[in-house]
């Protein structure tokens, strides 16, 4: 995982080229945790669902990509 710095960086480093939309995580999350240990910049938290931090994500789309319920879109 990338630290605060190194996340503001990445962030600074690809806004130039990419514009950015976080992604969420919908009622259809089942708390299973994959999301968590696959997002590069630790963007998501936990809680009775699991919660995306829209100034941390770089919008990678891993965390889609593994959920098995299919419950994180694009915002």
């Amino acid at each position: 995982m990338l630290s605060r710095d190194g996340v503001d960086g990445m962030k600074q480093r690809l806004f130039k080229t990419h514009k950015f939309m976080a992604h969420k995580i919908t009622q259809d999350c089942i708390a299973c945790g994959t999301c968590i240990s696959e997002c590069p910049v630790g963007a998501i938290s936990e809680g009775d669902i699991y919660k995306i931090d829209p100034n941390v994500c770089i919008d990678c789309g891993t965390c889609a990509d593994v959920c098995p319920q299919g419950a994180i879109v694009a915002e």
